[in-house]
């Protein structure tokens, strides 16, 4: 469809559509395994006997240092996260047989305590094979290599698995039952042709001990699960490392950009497996797995980022990911899932923790860095992810009592395939009287222009709703969704082109919409609504056009009650904040990282105090919020260094596996690594390392020993020193490996321009600093 076509088009289309079977309750969690706040239907979740969509986010314990758990949580809380997911990597606990180890870092109760202490409820990812590109998928080694039956029933196999799953439990006693924190079990992780292993791995886990309401498993990929047994969990990365190098955007990336009730993808775990796209799953299952009529749509891993294998480097960006999950709440998810919500580092395990060559693995991992680019990156910094995703969040936070029962229907002109840029991406949840309507118009790598002349026709249970008013263009970059007769404190919305974050309690209640980038702001109000500006003067017409370069207040009065509509304009929402405590719900606008600690706003700064306002319901706007420093910081600093160039040239390979490009070994750094002696000043030791380089890999290494890697693809290094407990005499050293214009690496746009601009192998440290992050809380409530 053509620019000019589109102008002249019939408004876009779409019929609600009921959902396919009715109401219907599981006997997980309703007979067996009851919880006291958690129940499953098979169109949404319940908690507390009200319809809600949990947003469950991914952090390794093992991967975080324990000093670290606590602030992370807290992240990951005020970014709308209620659910903590890890996967729990035998390796990690009982590298040697019989040695289990459950101290430190790998202290699971101890982080599953604290999840509850947050606020936080978790899912245990038990395997016993994971992934998560550890070693072996999570087996030790002594399991590796046994001459037994992976993964089946084999007596042998299971031999090693129920004294791990009974270890396992006996950590966690107390921890489990109609109370507790731990709302979720997943069994095993991308196994698709093993029922009844996923059955027997079940019953061992509540023979020994543990329980939750839910039971799940990893349904891509055409896995046969057994019904009843465990609740299918879904996946969709906007971008991955599993394909080859010089492959395109493939397509089970790009599937995930459009609106779709196919739920399956068979690219994710399609590294271990023979795939195709959607159409084909793993052998022998030639049609792609639906949810279980059983169980609500739902997911546990939508992409946070993406990890970098050796051979290829992607680089999604926060909108990229913010699209994903977008896309999902359209289609109908109850149940929002990130992989990952915040980073980590591998431990130090012999031989590595990771997945690689060495391993059989197609795929060459870094050995220590999991930072993923996820939301909150491994030394807990913050992406631009964070801000993208918590916005969605607070909408499911504060609307996923209504939306979670609404079905989810497509639009009647769908794209006519991944290649099409031309058609509107959108569809509608909706109830048949009320809903949100979807829009998507963003995708990496192939421009989209903008979509003119868009104006939406609903055909509902009883009326046709056509809105806007007026027709209006949708720029590239537009996630958005409106809401259709939304009623809020008695007050109904007809209709908005603009998106609902939250609803703030107060004498008047308060809801807060945020603009889109390019969009007027229009909100038609029910007939006979009243409305007036913030200075009390009365707006005439239908539809009330806000169009702030500020935050606008609307105060809207009916019959049925009064209502506050406050405007955010779309240059502060990645400065918004909708933050839960014991007090109620709070606004708050910051460009720096902060959680609540009680009621009591909490933060982290780099340099000056941030500036931090909240909104006040009663007086109407934002008000300054006082900060007092409880932990001083150390600007950004750059350090002095000696470096040593290498004697000899990069090669153009390291090796190959798979036909896949391999990692430079030990004694390649030492052949061909330039060399950097830093001097660190005794404060930077309880700080952060940042080091703006280029080339291939870099590590760091202290005393001769490597503690920290990093695969270049176009962005800055940074570490964690604290976790090193750096002596006074320790010697500190970057070693840094050129990459050689021939190597068969796949990088972002920027670094591959970067790379190709080179005249010989890239390779460089431009700078090296430290900072040391301070800590604030509000001076008084």
């Amino acid at each position: 469809m053509t620019a000019t076509s589109r102008v002249s088009a019939p408004a876009l289309s779409i019929t609600h559509q009921q959902w396919e079977s009715p109401l219907s309750r599981p006997v997980m969690s309703n007979e067996v395994d009851r919880h006291a706040r958690i129940r499953l239907t098979n169109q949404f979740v319940e908690r507390d006997g009200v319809p809600f969509i949990p947003v469950s986010g991914e952090m390794h314990f093992s991967r975080v240092p324990r000093e670290a758990w606590a602030e992370r949580l807290q992240l990951m809380k005020s970014g709308g996260i209620t659910t903590v997911a890890s996967y729990v990597f035998w390796i990690h606990h009982e590298e040697r047989h019989g040695e289990l180890r459950f101290d430190g870092n790998r202290d699971v109760r101890a982080f599953v305590e604290l999840c509850e202490e947050l606020g936080l409820d978790v899912v245990l990812r038990i395997g016993p094979w994971c992934h998560g590109e550890a070693r072996n998928g999570g087996f030790p080694d002594w399991v590796q290599h046994a001459p037994v039956a992976h993964r089946t029933d084999d007596p042998a196999y299971l031999g090693f698995v129920r004294p791990w799953f009974a270890a396992l439990a006996e950590q966690l006693t107390g921890l489990f039952g109609p109370h507790s924190p731990i709302i979720a079990i997943q069994i095993e992780n991308e196994l698709y042709d093993q029922p009844q292993h996923i059955v027997t791995l079940k019953r061992i886990a509540r023979e020994v001990g543990m329980s939750a309401p839910i039971w799940t498993a990893t349904g891509w990929g055409g896995a046969e699960l057994p019904d009843g047994e465990v609740m299918p969990l879904f996946g969709g990365y906007a971008d991955g490392f599993w394909v080859n190098w010089d492959a395109p955007w493939d397509i089970t990336f790009r599937e995930h950009f459009f609106f779709s009730h196919v739920w399956d993808d068979p690219g994710i775990g399609a590294d271990l497996r023979a795939h195709a796209g959607i159409g084909g799953g793993a052998v022998g299952h030639p049609s792609p797995r639906t949810p279980s009529t059983l169980f609500p749509a739902a997911t546990c891993e939508l992409g946070g980022g993406m990890a970098k294998a050796y051979h290829r480097r992607p680089c999604p960006t926060g909108l990229d990911i913010a699209t994903v999950a977008h896309n999902k709440i359209g289609n109908g998810s109850a149940w929002q899932g990130y992989y990952m919500y915040t980073g980590g580092t591998n431990p130090a395990v012999d031989g590595g923790a990771q997945e690689s060559h060495a391993t059989g693995y197609p795929n060459d991992l870094a050995r220590f860095d999991y930072d993923f680019e996820a939301p909150i990156g491994a030394t807990g910094r913050l992406n631009d992810t964070h801000s993208a995703l918590r916005r969605q969040h607070a909408f499911l936070r504060a609307f996923g009592e209504v939306l979670a029962p609404m079905p989810s229907s497509l639009p009647t002109e769908m794209p006519r395939g991944v290649e099409d840029v031309d058609t509107l991406r959108w569809a509608l949840r909706s109830n048949g009287s009320a809903g949100f309507v979807f829009v998507s118009w963003h995708q990496p790598f192939v421009s989209l222009e903008p979509y003119p002349d868009a104006q939406f026709h609903l055909v509902l249970n009883d009326t046709v709703v056509q809105f806007p008013d007026r027709p209006v263009t949708i720029p590239a970059g537009t996630l958005a969704h409106w809401p259709v007769n939304l009623t809020v404190g008695g007050v109904t919305l007809d209709w908005a082109t603009a998106s609902p974050l939250t609803v703030l309690d107060g004498d008047t209640p308060t809801l807060v919409l945020t603009a889109e980038t390019g969009i007027d702001a229009r909100i038609a109000l029910a007939e006979g609504v009243a409305v007036a500006d913030s200075r009390g003067a009365a707006l005439t017409g239908g539809v009330v056009t806000v169009d702030p370069v500020a935050p606008a207040v609307l105060r809207a009065t009916s019959p049925a009650g009064e209502l506050d509509i406050l405007v955010i304009p779309s240059t502060l929402a990645n400065d918004l904040w909708v933050l839960e405590g014991p007090g109620g719900r709070q606004l708050v606008l910051s460009s720096e990282p902060l959680w609540l600690e009680g009621d009591r706003l909490t933060g982290r700064h780099t340099d000056a105090l941030p500036s931090v306002h909240r909104y006040s319901p009663s007086a109407r706007h934002f008000v300054a919020v006082e900060v007092t420093v409880t932990s001083a910081a150390t600007p950004y600093t750059p350090l002095q260094y000696t470096s040593t160039v290498a004697a000899l040239p990069v090669p153009t390979s390291y090796g190959s596996f798979d036909e896949r490009a391999s990692a430079p070994v030990d004694a390649d750094f030492q052949a061909y690594a330039d060399r950097l002696a830093l001097g660190l000043p005794p404060w930077a030791r309880d700080g952060e390392l940042t080091v703006a380089w280029a080339g291939d890999v870099a590590r760091l290494v202290v005393d001769g020993v490597p503690v920290g890697d990093q695969f270049w693809s176009g962005g800055n290094w940074v570490v964690d020193l604290r976790p090193l407990d750096l002596g006074a005499g320790a010697a500190v050293e970057l070693e840094v490996l050129p990459m050689h214009p021939a190597a068969q690496v796949n990088l972002s746009v920027t670094a591959a321009h970067r790379r190709t601009a080179a005249a010989g192998p890239l390779g460089g440290v431009e700078e090296v600093g430290a900072a040391v992050r301070g800590r604030w809380q509000e001076a008084s409530l």
